[in-house]
């Protein structure tokens, strides 16, 4: 029977997945303390076994027995109604749903539910926006740039480009994590395809007041050679969160170097940004974790009082108000841009969440040694 070894030697370890190159199959973590499903994924062609493990002290060294095991349970379910929206369920109890109707501009993730059962994320305006939103473009968790070969793929305007879904590659449901797995094409207003897109969303087994979506875009220039102008109307990763999370309604942005509120966080670059408040009275927020290999890393953040919170690369003329500066990005024909985000879902506000840490725990996991 073939043992994992976990060292935690830096800091806390925070209930974070962890993953480790393995056999297919499904398995049992045994330690003398707990016993953990594990799961199996696939990342570029090998074979990984995803646990979560729980909080593990510093210098903490714990030891499991990897014991083959049948007929997994299906904690987290991932159900297509095949009519535009597939529902991320985590133990009976909805979390999100995958929104990818034609009749929607682009797909998105809405609702986003966190602490207390409250949805950190604006609903999506109802059609002909009764309630009246700005920007009814922001629908949640969406991916989208405003002019990538001189389209707009950013607003719901006229003249507007969209993201079709074209396929799901996969859609898994497990006892550790649930994975939406898409590919669709990004179209001008006359329906002429400008690149492929493949997402895959990786939501794990965790409680409502610590969830984690791992987002992966992976960007393809299929068609020819794609240029993404610099705009601050982009973001590859943008969120608009709940309205009374605001800035404006009294919500708290922070980022990694400090920065606080708008002022200081707009157009700046840090390795993380945070948006908290409270809703209906419980306190609550959401981090995007930017990844080392992501391009220019650490991103700028087109984060606003009024909801808006994108990690956004391009739009460097307006960020540093200087027209002789370009984000714009050129990705040749038969290339591909991959990104990858965290998104942390939390009660509390940045520090009570432990933000800062957990950034550390995403770059920096324990060592695993298997024997």
């Amino acid at each position: 029977m073939e043992k994992v070894i976990i060292k935690n030697l830096k800091r806390e370890w925070h209930n974070f997945p962890l993953k480790f190159e393995f056999e297919k199959g499904n398995f049992i973590l045994k330690s003398d303390k707990n016993q953990l499903w594990s799961q199996m994924d696939e990342e570029n062609g090998k074979k990984y076994l995803v646990f979560i493990p729980g909080e593990i002290k510093k210098n903490e060294e714990i030891e499991f027995k990897i014991e083959k095991k049948e007929n997994p349970p299906e904690v987290i379910k991932v159900i297509d109604d095949k009519k535009g929206k597939v529902d991320v369920m985590i133990n009976e109890t909805l979390f999100t749903t995958y929104n990818y109707s034609e009749e929607n501009a682009r797909p998105f993730l809405n609702p986003v539910i966190g602490p207390k059962g409250k949805s950190v994320v604006r609903k999506p305006a109802s059609p002909g926006n009764p309630e009246k939103f700005d920007h009814i473009h922001h629908r949640g968790i969406l991916v989208a740039h405003g002019d990538v070969n001189g389209t707009d793929n950013w607003s719901e305007l006229e003249g507007h480009g969209k993201t079709v879904h074209r396929e799901f590659l996969s859609l898994v449901s497990g006892p550790v994590f649930g994975k939406i797995h898409a590919l669709s094409d990004w179209v001008d207003n006359k329906g002429k395809k400008i690149l492929e897109e493949e997402r895959i969303i990786k939501i794990y087994n965790l409680p409502p007041e610590s969830r984690i979506i791992d987002h992966i875009i992976i960007l393809r220039a299929t068609e020819g050679e794609v240029i993404f102008k610099d705009t601050k109307e982009s973001g590859l990763l943008s969120i608009r969160v709940h309205p009374e999370m605001e800035g404006r309604n009294k919500g708290l942005i922070k980022n990694s170097f400090g920065g606080v509120g708008e002022e200081e966080c707009w157009g700046k670059r840090s390795f993380w940004c945070d948006y908290s408040g409270e809703i209906e009275g419980i306190k609550c927020g959401i981090s995007v974790f930017d990844w080392p290999y992501n391009l220019r890393y650490p991103t700028y953040w087109h984060v606003r009082n009024y909801g808006l919170f994108a990690a956004n690369f391009f739009g460097l003329s307006d960020f540093y108000n200087d027209k002789k500066i370009s984000g714009t990005y050129i990705l040749p024909y038969g290339e591909e841009l991959k990104l990858f985000y965290r998104i942390y879902i939390h009660s509390g506000n940045c520090e009570e969440a432990k933000v800062e840490e957990k950034y550390l725990n995403f770059l920096y996991p324990p060592v695993i040694e298997i024997k």
